[in-house]
């Protein structure tokens, strides 16, 4: 297989805080990585070192095959593109104007392919107007245009959709999976909006107090992820005792419903549920979701953010 980026034993201090350690990571060429961590688990940290802004203090990277301490390493930076933490947009200019002074800030030849970038983002229509008055959207938009300039092959999203309203959020999606799909651009995508990440990464990396603790591919996830029978009853204290006589593991959600994590015999649930004059009104099959996934992998019942 080959590899876009890869780590091994990567480390990062600042002074007696241990940012990374141990670190070691490998995005698939030409995938969707997605990049899940709590809040200062060293996401950023990890990308500010795949970037150039930071240097690491321990291990070393690779990006397209070339040591991050290479001299060579400009090549394969030549080939990223990078949304780190806020688009880098002049809120005074059009989007034109802004993509071409990307180009002159990247000493591009010429200004070919502008309104072809303008078009796949869908701002090829917003003519004089400047970027302080485009929406949250469009100004993320604009962001990814940006890094997309000298067509690159690596690019990094970090938080793309964070603050997006809903149709802001399907269109960046819409246009994460174009350039994936369409371009063939390997795209690193760190977000704690972990079901609308679920919708894009054929990928996944978790990553815990500066560690890298899994690792693997959307499809072990979805074979790894705790398959349960959702029940919705009349009273779930009643379904508590029934499973706690039978052994059997369950989650209760509220006062109708949980999640019950055995296979399970309907005629002999439905006899002794009769029995406790408590009905059952629904079952269904229900997979558990990628923030479920993330929590028991690493513990504790805080939601993932960044």
């Amino acid at each position: 297989m080959e590899y876009a980026v890869r780590t091994k034993g990567l480390g990062k201090t600042y002074g007696k805080f241990t940012a990374l350690s141990d670190f070691s990571m490998n995005i698939p060429k030409g995938s969707i990585y997605g990049f899940v961590g709590k809040n200062g688990a060293g996401k950023t940290t990890l990308i500010r070192l795949l970037t150039g802004l930071q240097k690491p203090t321990a291990g070393e990277f690779e990006i397209f095959g070339i040591r991050g301490d290479s001299r060579e390493i400009r090549k394969s930076r030549m080939r990223m593109g990078a949304v780190v933490e806020s688009p880098a947009i002049y809120m005074g200019m059009t989007a034109l104007d802004n993509l071409k002074q990307q180009y002159i800030t990247m000493g591009l030849p010429s200004y070919e392919g502008i309104e072809e970038l303008l078009k796949l983002v869908g701002l090829e229509n917003t003519g004089k107007k400047k970027a302080r008055n485009f929406s949250l959207g469009m100004k993320q938009r604009l962001g990814i245009a940006i890094a997309l300039c000298g067509d690159p092959d690596f690019l990094i999203l970090d938080e793309p959709i964070n603050g997006l309203d809903p149709q802001g959020i399907i269109e960046i999606r819409e246009l994460i999976l174009k350039l994936n799909r369409e371009k063939g651009i390997t795209i690193l995508i760190s977000s704690h909006i972990l079901d609308e990440l679920s919708r894009l990464a054929t990928h996944y990396g978790f990553i815990d107090r500066g560690h890298l603790i899994r690792e693997m591919s959307a499809e072990e996830l979805e074979a790894a992820s705790r398959k349960s029978v959702r029940m919705t009853v009349d009273d779930t204290k009643v379904l508590a005792g029934i499973m706690d006589e039978l052994g059997i593991e369950y989650k209760i959600l509220d006062d109708q419903k949980a999640d019950v994590y055995s296979e399970l015999t309907f005629s002999e649930l439905a006899a002794r549920f009769a029995e406790k004059k408590c009905n059952i009104i629904k079952m269904e099959e229900h997979d558990e979701s990628l923030e479920a996934f993330y929590l028991a992998l690493v513990g504790g019942n805080s939601a993932c953010t960044d």
